[in-house]
């Protein structure tokens, strides 16, 4: 069953964001994922900020008000809509997202991902991808970012489903978007739109968070 329920503890953290804040409306998903994100880092004896993460990125099917502009067709996947690239910290809990295009690929969405983590969570210094980051998008992310990006590949005749070493704790994150009933299908006209719809979904459903 597919999850719209608030989680325990945001009407509070809504309060908390809403009078910290030096703006006239901080009470968006995005200060409330910090909030939660936080929160559950120092539950864990953790610092607050995340020193490390993993990126990755899943396609979506996208519904008829989502314009040719916005959406794209994955070929490896068969599925014509929109893209999410996720950064996620060391447990599976989310930073930022991109949504793009689904017929993006993974290195050049990357590009933005990383600009948009660099200055949303300055922290992380070091980030784990599978081989769909390779290239000079590792040059890239050292020299603009300073990031190091460790590329964890599969393994020689891998076969069916194998946890690799870092890179399986972004696939629940994942997993927890696509079982929000808002971003299981993207009906979102604008991007942005649904990466605020994303954040909520991670925010709701996350049983890291909730």
């Amino acid at each position: 069953m597919r999850s719209c329920s608030r989680p325990e503890g945001v009407e509070d953290l809504l309060e908390v964001v809403g009078n910290n804040s030096s703006g006239t409306n901080r009470n968006d998903s995005s200060s409330v994922l910090d909030a939660l994100r936080d929160r559950a880092r120092l539950a864990e004896g953790r610092h607050a900020p995340p020193s490390a993460g993993i990126i990755d990125s899943a396609s979506g099917r996208a519904a008829e008000t989502v314009g040719a502009g916005t959406r794209g067709f994955d070929a490896s996947k068969k599925i014509n809509g929109r893209k999410h690239h996720i950064a996620v910290d060391t447990v599976g809990l989310l930073i930022c997202v991109l949504v793009t295009g689904a017929d993006t690929q993974d290195r050049t969405a990357a590009r933005d991902l990383l600009a948009r983590l660099k200055h949303h969570c300055p922290s992380v210094p070091h980030l784990w991808a599978d081989s769909g980051y390779t290239g000079t998008l590792i040059d890239r992310a050292r020299s603009l970012f300073g990031i190091t990006l460790d590329i964890v590949a599969k393994l020689a005749g891998q076969v069916g489903v194998v946890v690799l070493h870092r890179r399986w704790v972004v696939e629940p994150s994942l997993a927890w978007i696509n079982q929000h009933c808002r971003s299981v299908r993207d009906c979102e006209r604008l991007p942005e739109h649904h990466e605020a719809i994303v954040r909520w979904a991670i925010s709701t459903t996350s049983k890291l968070l909730t």
